[in-house]
Formats: C-alpha cells, structure tokens, sequence
C-alpha cells in the first residue's frame, strides 16, 4: 500500500510540473502565432510585449489550452471580411512551418481551431519583408545584476522561442527533441532566483540552435565570466584537440617552469575533470554549426572559454612529449598583479595582430587571400579599378595554379562577387540557392531568383570571359564563415576543375538577423537559407571540401601550413 501511495505521489507530482511547463510553453506559442499572423499585431496596429505582459501573470500550472487561446485573442478583430490569403510561390521552403500543436491537439475546442486557422488565413500580407520594431515594453530598464521579472523572463524564452519558429530558416536541423529541452528551460525560469541563472537558461536556448552565427551570444551575458570561469587566464596559450590542450607557447614562461610545463604538453584533465566532460559542458552553453568550429572558436586564448571552475590554482593532468603524466598545480594569471596583467595584455594584443598570416610566394602560383583583397584598389582611381584588376587577372592566368585563401572574413565584397566574376566566369553562374524571408507568409522562405542580380553576380553589359585551363585552389578552415563560404561556392562554380582543401567551414552561411530580448540583449543568428544549386545543404555541413587536412600536434607547434604543402605537390 506504502508503494502505491508512493508511485501515486511521485505521477501527481510529475503531472502537476508537466502541467505547468506546458501552460507557459503553450502560452509562448499561441502568443508567437497570433504576433506573427495577426493583422492586428503584424500590421504594427498593437504591441505584441504588452499583450504578453498583460495576460501572463493570468496563467498557472492549472490554465488550459482553451482559455489562453481566449486570454491572447480577446479584444482583437477577429472577424475577417476579407478573402483568405492564397500564397503558394514555387519551391517554397515551408519545412519548419508545423501548425499540429492546436490543429492535431484533441483538447482545443474546434471553435478555437476555427478562430487560429482563420488567423493564418487571414493573416497580414506584406511586399517586402516586415523588420521587428523595438518594442516600447520594459527592455533594458533592469541593472545588469538584478533578476528579471518573472514576466519578462518569460517574455524572453517567448521571443527566443518566436525566433526560432518564425524566424530561424533552419529550425528543422535542430536537436528533435529540442522542443521539450526547451520546456524543461521554462520550468527552470520560472523558478531561477538570480540573473546570472536566467542567463545560463537563455545561453542554453541559444545554444540549441547549432548556428555559428549565434556564437558571439555569450559575450552578450552580463554573468558571462562567472559562467564560462574567464575570471583568470592560464600562463599559456593553447589549442584544443578534442580530447586534449595543446600547449602552444608559454606567455609566462616563470608560472609554466615551477609548474614543469611545457610547449608541446598535452592538458587532459583540470582539476579531475577530463577535457571531453568540460568540452560537453561547453557545448551546452554556446552555439556553433559543427563540432569542429566549436573546437577552433573554443580554443581562442582571448576569449579564454574552456576552464571548468573560477579557482585561481588548478591541478592539471598532463602527458609529455616524451609520453610521461603526471600532474601539475599551477598558478593562473591573477590580474591584480598589474605585472601580469600587463604581460597577457600584451600577449593578446600581439597576437590580433601577429596572427598566423598565410601567405604563398611562387613563382608558378597566384595568391589571393580573401581578408585582404582590398589592397588592391590602394591609389586606384575609380575609373582606373577595371583595368588594374584586369591586369592582376591576366598576370595570374599565366601562372600553374591561382590559390584562393578563404580562411577568413571577406574585407571586400567586390572582389569575388564583381571582379573575379566579371573576369574569369560565364555569364550564367548558378552556384547556389538563396532563400530569403517570405513577407506573405511568415515562417517560410522564398529563393530568389537569378535574375535578382546583386545576390550571385553583377549585372555587366558587354561582358567577356577568359577561362582559365590552370590548376585552382580554394583553401578553407572555420574562419570560412557566412560571406566567405558564399563567396566559397562562386568560386567553385566558376572554376568546375578547381580542388578545395583544408577544415570544415563555419557552416552558418546568409545574412545576419537580429532580435532584442528583455534585459538588453541582442541575439544574432542565420536570417536567410542557403543551399547549394542541386539543393544540397550548407548550413552545418559547411561548403564541399574535396580533400580534408588535418594537423598534428606538432603541425601546429611548428606553424606549418599543410595545405600550401599540399598545394605544392600537385604543381
């Protein structure tokens, strides 16, 4: 009898949280439908903040699906004299648009499902697409130390979850099981005490959508070194090698020779925790495409993101070059000691700008590398700039091989986009398939079309091209993000014999989007989707790579760039 009171008590107990989680979660995604789909709200005729934060605090664990559909439509005009909206433009990208959470579900009153699908029906039409307007609500009016409201936490899991639905062109690539993580995420906001917890559930969030372009979102966090322990840096620097830390340099040599570490020493614990346990950890708090963009953002000593506690000593477990572990207690950079201080900051400073820089000096090889391009129109007048990158091209053609470097970041869109194009390619030059925001129907994606030029290539009357017969390279890594791995994919089309070679790219390809959430931060993630020209995706997988390099441990301590190497045996 004691067992099955036990059990009894135990289903109660579970039924009643679930109830809860479900009553939020249920309210966020009823408020986010009609805030997408209602003319009242999508026109910009109302707020959709305030009508969140006037009807949350009427729900609990016990409010039904029927009464917070009436909670959130009363007082709107949901009588519809016009004729329902037709939009069906072709290869439509409508795989994250899921509607089955009112229309399948048996406990919603099919008066209430009449009223959401005449919403959807008639929802409100635009040309062009509509921008979020920062709302008027209480966004950035709490210090940066002080618990948000349980109303605006809510409100901030909601806009997550809207972004996600609505917004997030690659909502089908997430986690399956992502919807209940996230249900479990609205039960721990409604009970978390402090803001530097609220701020862990929202990294969590984040973090779930597997977009490179989300990665910066830990910087947005006012706890962020508490969270991610940034508080001190190690008296090295480092690269991460999945089960291990490399150690690359000693940045105080003193610290490293009383601890007996050394360059070359692989980290395999901190503190009794194994650096793949840390490693999970981490992935749960930040976003990225792939593992191994993960891996190559991680390991960046500025941003100083893969210690596992905010102990100023730790004990680390290494294993030598010569095979031996043992560990070592070693002392972290405490900047108080304004000695210190002043020697990692120098480190840091030294190293932005000493960056690893790629460069190919051969005589039978021309080198472009994409982060650097705009040297090319220093003192070149405009009317001038055809005729000198014409010239730069035809002295490249009579080269064995032009290698394009794409480990890094754009710094001039016209070079790929106008100039190379404009040289080198056939007038059709169907590299790729660009969907963007479709404005009559929120939540699905429309391409845009070939002829739309400004998104593949530059409209140039007269055009000629000079095909070149040589050898061409494309070197790629996880810098390769966003511009760069379209810029990748022109490449490819333009040159069908080229070979690309090096590291997974950041796979977070398109335009940038931007939501405010309340307490003042901004999330940035993928706007737009992009696929190759047969269909074949981009975001997570990153760009085709014909041939994958990997670095050894010594690889990297000896600076050696084995793509050039490659290169090299193939002339």
């Amino acid at each position: 009898m004691k067992n099955v009171f036990i059990l009894f008590f135990v289903m109660a107990f579970h039924a009643t949280v679930c109830a809860q989680k479900g009553s939020y979660t249920y309210f966020m995604k009823t408020w986010n439908f009609i805030k997408y789909y209602h003319p009242d709200f999508a026109e910009g005729k109302k707020d959709t903040d305030s009508l969140f934060l006037a009807t949350i605090g009427k729900v609990n664990e016990k409010t039904d699906e029927n009464t917070i559909i009436t909670l959130l439509s009363k007082g709107l005009s949901n009588t519809f004299t016009s004729a329902p909206v037709i939009d069906n433009p072709k290869d439509v990208l409508a795989v994250n648009q899921n509607f089955k959470w009112y229309q399948k579900n048996k406990k919603i009153s099919s008066e209430n499902k009449i009223l959401l699908n005449d919403i959807y029906n008639h929802r409100f039409v635009a040309e062009t697409e509509k921008k979020d307007k920062q709302s008027d609500s209480k966004i950035n009016e709490f210090k940066k130390d002080e618990n948000l409201s349980l109303a605006h936490r809510l409100l901030a899991l909601a806009k997550l979850q809207g972004a996600i639905d609505y917004l997030y062109p690659h909502k089908y690539l997430m986690d399956k099981n992502a919807d209940v993580y996230f249900s479990d995420l609205v039960d721990q906001t409604i009970h978390c005490t402090s803001r530097k917890d609220f701020e862990i559930i929202l990294a969590k969030v984040v973090s779930k959508m597997e977009d490179t372009h989300s990665f910066r979102f830990y910087n947005e966090l006012n706890f962020k070194n508490e969270i991610f322990h940034r508080l001190y840096y190690p008296p090295f620097d480092y690269v991460i090698i999945k089960d291990h830390l490399l150690v690359t340099k000693l940045i105080l040599p003193e610290i490293c020779s009383k601890a007996n570490i050394h360059v070359g020493d692989q980290i395999t614990e901190v503190n009794g925790k194994n650096i793949r346990e840390i490693l999970k950890e981490k992935k749960e708090l930040l976003s990225t495409s792939n593992p191994e963009t993960f891996l190559y953002l991680i390991s960046d000593f500025q941003k100083n993101l893969i210690w596992s506690d905010n102990l100023s000593r730790k004990s680390l477990k290494i294993q030598s070059k010569d095979k031996k572990t043992y560990l070592a207690e070693t002392e972290f950079v405490n900047f108080t000691d304004k000695q210190q201080l002043a020697i990692v900051t120098q480190y840091i400073h030294n190293k932005i700008r000493q960056k690893q820089q790629y460069t190919i000096d051969h005589k039978d090889i021309a080198y472009f590398k994409i982060n650097d391009a705009f040297a090319f129109t220093n003192n070149i007048p405009d009317d001038k700039l055809d005729e000198h990158m014409d010239s730069i091209f035809r002295e490249a053609s009579s080269k064995k091989a032009i290698v394009f470097d794409m480990r890094g970041y754009p710094d001039w869109g016209g070079f790929v986009f106008h100039y190379v194009y404009k040289y080198f390619s056939p007038v059709e030059n169907h590299f790729g398939e660009y969907y963007k925001p479709n404005p009559k129907n929120v939540g699905t994606y429309i391409p845009i079309s070939y002829d739309e030029f400004g998104t593949y290539y530059a409209d140039i009357k007269n055009k000629t091209t000079h095909p070149y017969k040589g050898k061409v390279f494309m070197i790629v890594n996880p810098e390769t993000l966003s511009m760069s791995e379209w810029n990748t994919m022109n490449l490819q089309n333009i040159f069908p014999q080229s070979k690309t070679i090096g590291q997974r790219t950041a796979g977070a390809d398109g335009d940038i989007r931007i939501i405010k959430l309340p307490g003042g931060y901004n999330l940035e993630f993928t706007g737009n989707g992009i696929f190759y020209y047969d269909g074949s995706q981009t975001q997570k997988v990153g760009v085709r790579i014909d041939e994958f390099i990997e670095y050894s441990d010594d690889d990297i301590i000896q600076k050696r760039d084995l793509e050039l190497d490659r290169i090299l045996k193939d002339l």
